[in-house]
C-alpha cells in the first residue's frame, strides 16, 4: 500500500494542473490572438448597431417615454429628459387588449405570415421543379423569375402602388377596358391587404426558389431511378425522394421566410405611406407607426412593441428547431 500510494503521489506530481477559465482564456487568446483582431471589429459594430439600441429600446419600454418628456437639444439649449418608470406597465396594457389595437395587429400579421410564406414555398417550389427539368431556354428563365429578387425592394413597391392606383393605376385601367369591376386596392381593407400579400409574394418567391432548386439539385439521381424501376408513380416519386431530399433546405428556408415575413417592414410601409391603411398594418410596421408616424410619439409603447416582436420569434425559432430535431430523430 505504502509503494501504491508512492506511486500515485508521483503520478499526481507528474500531472500538470489544470488551468482555470481565465489562464484557458488567455491561452486561446495567446494562440490565436489574429481571430480575436479579426472579430473584434465585428464585435463592435454590432455592439453599436445592434446590442446598445436593443438595450435602450427595453429601458424606454418600461418608461413612459414620448416626444414632449425626452430629452432633445434646442440650438444651444439642451433640455433633459422628463419620462418616468412605469415598469411593466406598457405590456400590461399592450398585451391585456386596453389599447385596442395589439390583438387584431397580430392576428392579421399571423395570417399574412401564414399566407405569404405558404405561397412563397409553393410558388417556388413549382417553379424550382420546373428549372430543374431540361428545357429549352431554361438559362433564360432562370434570369427572368430571379429579377424580381435583384431589383431593388424599394422599385419594386413604387412599381406596384403604379399597378394598383385605384385611378388611373394600370391594372384598374385595363378591367375598366374589360368592363370588369375595378377594385380599390389600395383604398379598401380587404383589397389593401390582398394587394399586400401579392406584393410581397412577388418579392419573396425568387429567393424560395433560388434556394429549392440549390437543394433540387443536390438530390442522387440515383433515388429516381431506382424508385422508377420498383414502380413509383410521379407523385410517389416527389413524395417519398424528392421531398425527404429537401427537407434540411426547406426548414432553413421557411424559418427564415417566417422571419423575414413577420417582419416585412419595407413592403407594407412603401405600399401605404407613413399612415394609410391602419387595418393593414402588421405588428411591425405599427410599431413604426407609433413611435414616428404620430404626434406625440409615443417612443415607449413602440419599444414596447419592438420587444414583444422579438419575443415572439425568439421563442417561435427556439420550438421550430426543436420540433424540426426531434422529426430528424424519429426519421433516421
Amino acid at each position: 500500500m505504502t509503494v501504491a500510494a508512492e506511486g500515485a503521489t508521483a503520478a499526481e506530481r507528474g500531472r500538470a494542473p489544470r488551468p482555470g477559465r481565465f489562464a484557458r482564456m488567455k491561452l486561446s487568446y495567446e494562440k490565436n490572438w489574429y481571430a480575436w483582431a479579426m472579430v473584434a471589429p465585428v464585435v463592435l459594430v454590432l455592439g453599436v448597431l445592434v446590442l446598445y439600441p436593443l438595450v435602450r429600446g427595453i429601458y424606454l419600454s418600461m418608461t413612459d417615454a414620448d416626444s414632449t418628456n425626452i430629452g432633445r437639444t434646442i440650438g444651444v439649449n439642451k433640455i433633459p429628459d422628463s419620462f418616468s418608470w412605469v415598469g411593466l406597465d406598457n405590456y400590461t396594457q399592450i398585451l391585456s387588449g386596453a389599447d385596442g389595437q395589439f390583438w387584431p395587429h397580430f392576428a392579421w400579421t399571423i395570417v399574412w405570415t401564414v399566407v405569404c410564406v405558404a405561397f412563397h414555398y409553393g410558388i417556388g417550389l413549382g417553379l424550382a421543379l420546373l428549372l430543374n427539368r431540361k428545357l429549352r431556354g431554361r438559362t433564360f428563365y432562370r434570369l427572368v423569375l430571379i429579377l424580381p429578387w435583384a431589383v431593388p425592394t424599394f422599385v419594386t413597391v413604387f412599381s406596384w402602388r403604379l399597378i394598383l392606383a385605384d385611378e388611373g393605376g394600370i391594372l384598374n385601367t385595363a378591367l375598366g377596358w374589360l368592363q370588369l369591376p375595378q377594385p380599390g386596392w389600395l383604398s379598401d381593407v380587404v383589397w389593401q391587404r390582398a394587394s399586400a400579400v401579392m406584393v410581397n409574394v412577388w418579392v419573396g418567391v425568387p429567393f424560395m426558389m433560388v434556394s429549392l432548386l440549390g437543394g433540387l439539385q443536390s438530390i442522387n439521381g440515383d433515388l429516381y431511378e431506382a424508385a422508377e424501376m420498383d414502380g413509383a408513380s410521379a407523385w410517389q416519386r416527389f413524395r417519398h425522394v424528392t421531398l425527404p431530399g429537401l427537407r434540411s433546405v426547406s426548414s432553413t428556408v421557411i424559418l427564415l421566410g417566417v422571419i423575414w415575413t413577420f417582419n416585412q417592414f419595407v413592403v407594407i410601409f412603401l405600399l401605404f405611406g407613413a399612415t394609410g391603411a391602419p387595418e393593414a398594418q402588421i405588428l411591425v410596421t405599427w410599431a413604426y407607426r407609433l413611435g414616428f408616424g404620430q404626434d406625440p410619439r409615443d417612443y415607449a409603447g413602440s419599444a414596447a412593441y419592438g420587444v414583444i416582436i422579438l419575443s415572439m420569434l425568439i421563442v417561435f425559432a427556439s420550438f421550430y428547431r426543436r420540433w424540426l430535431a426531434r422529426n430528424e430523430q424519429s426519421a433516421a
